[in-house]
């Protein structure tokens, strides 16, 4: 029954539809359902209109009725609104100095359009907070030059700037050294080599590490907005700062659009090499140096791309078509490449297998090494570093040493009787006390290193040493009479198999012969054992001592002399600046008394003090000259303080006391207060160059004939060797000197670590010495490592900048210096800085695109390039005083650091960090910075285990 009541529906409505179809057509059907919507949608839209309506006169009425009046100061504000903005007049003058203000004025204008106006027109057209902003910015650019302008800036770049780079330097190389020890365990070189570069920060630095900021970019952009909101909070009106919107506009402006993208480019290690490559565009690359540069790279990537280069090159070369002379030409190209290749091979080869071979061992292996004879290892600084290392292990040292100070005692005695018997001829006689000091000198020598005390003592033979000590007991000394003993030491470091045939096969004979460059190509032939080798009295490189203090003048103690500094004041000599002192004098005789004036500058004064200090010992721990100040030197307080310490430093040096402990001095105090112009002449250095150049021209005229007749190899290198001659003898001298007439001081001095503190931490402000220069001095030490090197060498290279900047090039430099950073922080150099950031970040007016990251092959051939001309740039004399090998390794270790971009943000951010204290002192930016960094995790495991060294300690 359900079934076909199913069916009877179903076919009933069936056919409906088909009638239905056939009556009105297909489109019935669309027609129907568009009339229902249409009468759907009308009833909705009625309903709308007439229930909004209702619901307006409801909701106006309820107004009236409910809600309370309105506040008067609304409308007022809608009709503020709606009236005209009236123009806000801004002032464009910001520094003061027309060509700066220009190009800023164009940096503000270009920030706010494209940080601000892009993106602030589609919100409103109003024009007074774009305005409110260039105002802020530009207060607080005013601001900012004042401060500029009361800073002085040259103590920051000649001593802090050096200071923080020697530093960052400094902790570069123990990290290296700490990786170094760590051996293959390293998973990733290069972040090790960053987690443990700021290990050693946190080390040297004991209260900051920067390493969140150097590798976390979030971190970073926290640490940049709260160092602009400092600087906001400094450089604005409390007014404008309050204004949260406006200060985080112009925060991220400053931050994000402008520090961030310039760090970030500084710190591009490729960026860094090709502004190498074009500071030293002049110099040509030398084929020499950039096969030493492939043959000790360590990168796969720098090898690879230079293989891929060479052989394009190759290709392209092999498909010219060419005849006659080219053909040769282009031969030649197409073997230097495969040459080329093939050490890239081979290089990458061993990398890949990891068997990196010494090539020091290699050499000293390989058995065929160049023969530097004894004589030359003996006058050259660099060799003689090495055989003095050598001689040190074998027990050897007393022969090498008593040589040295034999070879001092000679030139000096020879000096000091050429000098006596001028003054003999002119009258003046001082042979006595001439003779009793060249006596007491070679006593000396006699105990340092013959007599039965002397530890070590040199072996000789006993019939030698008596016949010595009984010339010394009943004879003048004279300057040979150490020759007979001396030439026996000579010849027993010659050719006993200990000391010097053995040196020839030790590893520091190899490494002498790398430092000297002369592995690859032999510059010295002779016989291994040593023939052909002389001894004519004095080798070539004789040392210079200028014992000075045997040529006194007899002191009469009956004569009193007084002086004091009576008045100060500025003189202006054809445009040079300076102070000057009159000192009044007073001399009693018996029979007379005399006054006078004369009148010294603190240069004289520091010539006078060099003069004393360097012929009398004892008188550097008693005597101190006020410091030189290099800035600011002309102000009327300091005048005074100086005049001060001036006159206590003339009351000291005039004690009856002081006068009678050194009775030579006499002589130098009267010439420096007589009434005369004082005479500086050459300075001392220059002549104790002169003292010992003149009696080194014939021994050196005879190695240049022999030199004539070898070969153009051997001849270079012995000449190389001999330039230095002159120079070995000025710093063994010194050492003579000291060993002869140390007086120890009155206060031991207390020194720490050196190697875990910042580079000019020793450095006292108050020395007399120029702060600048020694400072770079002190970074040239950290270059080169020379800490590590012999400690004699390296004090003796010290001695000799030292002696060569103070003594003929000391003013000049600091003179230099000092101009330069004068015409850095000039206008017109500020204004060109301004400029090319400007045209740097919006060149012709427009925002400039995002750089796109060169392509790896490119960059690491840029690599290579800037390695060989760092090594191209660097002179010859400079390898000759410390050696080719470590030139090369201090020049690589430089440029390495540079190829690590945490490590340059680093660098950079400490630049920084030591601007702004520059510039704010009174601001406590120190402080600051300590607390920003305070979350680094290194400072955290640091202090952590500090506390865990502690405890035991505190416990106990």
């Amino acid at each position: 029954l359900i079934l076909q009541t199913s069916l009877s529906i179903w076919g009933w409505g069936s056919l409906g539809v088909v009638l239905f179809l056939v009556t009105f057509g297909p489109f019935a059907i669309f027609y129907f359902a568009f009339y229902i919507l249409c009468f759907v949608g009308g009833g909705f839209v009625v309903t709308l209109l007439f229930g909004k309506s209702n619901s307006e006169k409801y909701l106006e009425q309820c107004e009236h009725s409910f809600l309370p009046c309105t506040s008067v100061g609304i409308p007022k504000c809608i009709e503020e609104m709606k009236r005209e903005a009236r123009p806000i007049k801004i002032d464009r003058r910001l520094t003061g100095a027309n060509i700066i203000d220009e190009p800023l004025q164009q940096v503000i204008q270009f920030s706010l359009r494209d940080y601000v106006q892009y993106w602030y027109y589609t919100l409103s057209d109003d024009e007074s907070f774009l305005l409110e902003i260039r105002q802020a910015l530009q207060y607080a650019l005013v601001q900012f030059s004042a401060r500029s302008k009361e800073t002085d800036w040259q103590p920051y770049f000649t001593t802090r700037l050096v200071d923080d780079f020697g530093t960052h330097l400094r902790v570069f190389r123990k990290a290296q050294q700490r990786i170094a020890e760590k051996g293959d365990q390293m998973k990733d070189q290069a972040e090790e080599l960053v987690d443990t570069f700021f290990e050693v920060e946190v080390e040297m630095e004991k209260e900051v590490c920067r390493d969140l900021v150097c590798t976390s970019p979030k971190d970073e952009e926290g640490f940049l907005r709260d160092l602009c909101e400092v600087l906001l909070y400094i450089l604005l009106p409390p007014g404008d700062f309050q204004n949260k919107i406006m200060r985080y506009f112009v925060r991220e402006i400053l931050s994000r659009g402008i520090l961030l993208p310039l760090i970030n480019q500084l710190s591009d290690p490729d960026y860094i090499n090709q502004y190498v490559i074009w500071m030293i565009r002049d110099s040509n690359c030398n084929y020499e140096a950039f096969m030493n540069i492939i043959k000790l790279s360590d990168n796969i990537g720098e090898l690879e791309a230079v293989k891929d280069k060479a052989s394009e090159e190759l290709q392209y070369l092999r498909s010219l078509d060419t005849a006659g002379d080219d053909i040769n030409t282009i031969k030649n190209q197409i073997n230097s490449l495969l040459y080329v290749i093939k050490v890239c091979d081979s290089r990458i080869q061993r990398l890949q297998s990891g068997k990196e071979i010494d090539t020091v061992k290699l050499a000293a292996n390989f058995g065929k090494l160049c023969t530097v004879p004894l004589d030359h290892i003996l006058v050259d600084n660099v060799a003689l570093q090495f055989f003095m290392d050598y001689m040190q292990q074998t027990g050897g040292q007393a022969h090498l040493f008593f040589w040295m100070t034999v070879e001092g005692y000679r030139v000096t005695a020879q000096q000091q009787l050429e000098v006596l018997q001028s003054r003999q001829k002119d009258g003046k006689h001082q042979t006595n006390q001439t003779k009793g000091l060249l006596r007491a000198a070679a006593f000396g020598v006699y105990e340092q290193y013959l007599s039965e005390k002397a530890s070590p003592r040199v072996n000789i033979d006993d019939n030698l040493v008596a016949k010595l000590a009984e010339t010394l007991n009943h004879e003048d000394p004279t300057p040979e009479i150490f020759d007979d003993i001396q030439r026996k030491v000579y010849e027993l470091m010659l050719r006993d198999e200990r000391f010097y045939p053995s040196f020839k096969q030790n590893v520091l004979y190899v490494r002498m012969l790398a430092e000297l460059d002369m592995l690859k190509d032999p510059s010295f032939r002779g016989s291994d054992d040593g023939e052909g080798e002389s001894f004519n009295g004095s080798p070539t490189g004789s040392i210079n001592l200028s014992l000075d203090d045997l040529s006194n003048v007899p002191s009469d103690e009956t004569v009193q002399l007084h002086a004091y500094i009576s008045d100060t004041g500025v003189c202006n000599d054809h445009g040079k600046t300076y102070a000057l002192y009159a000192i009044t004098v007073h001399r009693r005789n018996p029979n007379s008394e005399e006054t006078w004036k004369t009148y010294r500058r603190y240069s004289d004064f520091h010539d006078f003090h060099m003069r004393i200090t360097e012929q009398f010992e004892n008188l550097a721990n008693i005597l101190k000259l006020p410091g030189k100040k290099t800035f600011n030197n002309m102000d009327r307080e300091f005048l005074e303080k100086r005049k001060k310490d001036l006159n206590a430093y003339l009351q000291l040096l005039l004690n009856p006391e002081m006068m009678k402990a050194s009775p030579a001095l006499a002589h130098y105090v009267y010439d420096f207060l007589e009434n005369k112009a004082y005479s500086k002449g050459k300075g001392d250095f220059a002549r104790k160059m002169d003292t010992f150049v003149n009696p080194l021209r014939n021994s050196m005229r005879n190695v240049s004939n022999a030199v004539k007749s070898l070969p153009d190899s051997l001849a270079e290198g012995m000449t190389k060797m001999s330039d230095n001659m002159g120079k070995m003898s000025e710093r063994l001298g010194q050492d003579i000197k000291q060993s002869f007439f140390k007086v120890p001081p009155l206060i031991q001095k207390t020194y720490s670590d050196p190697d875990h503190c910042r580079v000019a931490a020793p450095i006292d402000d108050n020395v007399d010495d120029n702060i600048p220069l020694r400072v770079m001095l002190l970074l040239m030490d950290e270059v080169f490592d020379l800490k590590e090197r012999n400690q004699w060498l390296r004090r003796n290279i010290k001695n000799l900048l030292q002696q060569l900047i103070r003594a003929t090039y000391g003013d000049t430099i600091n003179r230099k210096i000092v101009d330069h950073v004068d015409w850095m922080t000039s206008p017109e150099q500020v204004a060109d800085a301004v400029k090319r950031f400007r045209d740097a970040f919006w060149p012709n007016g427009i925002l400039a695109e995002t750089v796109p990251r060169r392509d790896k092959a490119i960059r690491m051939r840029t690599r290579v390039a800037g390695k060989t001309k760092l090594l191209e740039v660097m002179p010859d004399e400079l390898k000759h005083i410390i050696g080719a090998e470590t030139t090369r390794k201090g020049i690589l270790r430089v440029f390495e650091m540079f190829q690590h971009t945490q490590l340059n943000k680093r660098m950079v951010y400490v630049f920084l960090e030591r601007f702004l204290e520059t510039l704010f002192p009174q601001n406590k930016f120190h402080e600051l910075f300590n607390k920003l960094h305070s979350r680094s995790k290194q400072m955290q495991r640091y202090k952590q285990r500090l506390h865990s060294t502690q405890a035991p300690s505190l416990q106990k």
